[in-house]
């Protein structure tokens, strides 16, 4: 097979436009959380720091004092721009926060979250489907045979978990 075929049959598949959907809309996402922090949130919380703009903190490395980050990177001055690096780790907090929101939106409505049920005997979280337990092979449900059981082992009282 030649590779133009072979790459031909991997776009027509349908993953990579859905790689690429998402990508763009990541973008897009990206750019509004950066708008949203740099002109939404971070100018409030810097005027309660006595600070108007929040990514222009930064401490040189060379002890000039400048009166910019502008002015010390025109310099040449060797400068930590520690607000820039909030701003961005402000973005990437509201970024993953938003992308756990969708995912555990999704998993709701799809039925992601499986019930579970506890076994008695090894103390695990199991598939209420399951009538035997993976971890220590229990029956779990009334009428399942058993093929090994331990000498008169009982299940343990039921601790309060925690």
């Amino acid at each position: 097979m030649s590779i133009v075929k072979e790459f031909r049959e991997f776009v027509a598949r349908g993953n990579v436009l859905d790689l690429a959907i998402a990508v763009v809309i990541g973008m897009a996402f990206g750019r509004v959380i950066t708008s949203f922090v740099d002109d939404v949130l971070m100018p409030p919380i810097g005027m309660l720091f006595g600070k108007t703009d929040f990514s222009n903190l930064f401490v040189t490395l060379n002890g000039t004092s400048y009166p910019s980050l502008e002015a010390a990177r025109a310099a040449g001055a060797p400068a930590i721009a520690y607000g820039a690096f909030i701003n961005t780790l402000i973005q990437f907090l509201i970024v993953a926060a938003s992308i756990f929101a969708v995912i555990r939106t999704y998993n709701r409505l799809a039925g992601r979250g499986a019930a579970t049920q506890h076994c008695p005997f090894c103390d695990t979280d199991i598939s209420t489907k399951a009538s035997r337990c993976p971890n220590c092979t229990s029956a779990l449900k009334p009428g399942v045979t058993t093929t090994w059981l331990p000498e008169a082992r009982e299940a343990p009282e039921k601790a309060p978990r925690g």
